[in-house]
């Protein structure tokens, strides 16, 4: 049975993760920075040493790159790729700056962007992490980077993935890459229509 890494899990397990993953065929593992979250590893992102070189076959991070300082993006993105068996992927979805800079730029910064179950969420929140859960306490849902398509996709490439398909999606605030450091673009794309809520770009 093949098995996905869930990174930065939370409290959030396989069935919420992507429609691809729902299936009986896949087993999921955990890895989080918090031990409240009850994972499988406990650790960080740019340091995963408890999980093995080249054992996943695939790998899932949501909305957690963005908690990283801009110099460890590619440590992480190093550590995504080392756990990964060659033939291997990884799906990785985080906020969009582009779509919420243009909100910002049209002075919207504390405007409710949308709704979503944990309250109403305004671009500064999309930014700068949720700000209910910090004033909470939950400093670790602190943003210290962000991203638009190109930058990510570069710093995929940058850190050993060879081959990166992706898209944006404005209406949502969000971006959606699939990696490989063997796979080709054919294969990424029919991966991504397996795993992404919409088409890659």
């Amino acid at each position: 049975m093949p098995t996905f890494l869930h990174v930065g899990c939370g409290p959030k397990r396989k069935n919420q993760t992507t429609r691809g993953f729902l299936s009986d065929d896949w087993r999921e593992l955990t890895l989080d920075i918090d031990p409240a979250a009850r994972p499988d590893f406990v650790a960080s992102m740019t340091d995963m040493a408890v999980v093995a070189d080249a054992s996943v076959d695939a790998l899932f991070s949501s909305h957690n790159i963005e908690h990283l300082y801009p110099y460890e993006v590619e440590v992480a993105l190093k550590e995504f790729a080392r756990v990964l068996r060659p033939e291997g992927f990884a799906i990785i979805t985080c906020p969009d700056l582009q779509s919420i800079a243009a909100l910002v730029a049209q002075d919207k910064l504390t405007d409710t962007a949308y709704d979503s179950p944990a309250g109403p969420i305004a671009p500064i929140d999309m930014m700068y992490g949720l700000r209910t859960a910090l004033a909470a306490g939950n400093h670790f849902m602190a943003h210290r980077c962000g991203f638009t398509l190109n930058v990510l996709m570069g710093v995929l490439q940058s850190a050993g993935f060879r081959e990166v398909a992706g898209m944006a999606r404005p209406k949502f605030f969000d971006l959606w890459v699939v990696a490989s450091k063997t796979l080709d673009q054919a294969a990424l794309r029919t991966i991504a229509m397996g795993h992404f809520p919409g088409r890659p770009a």
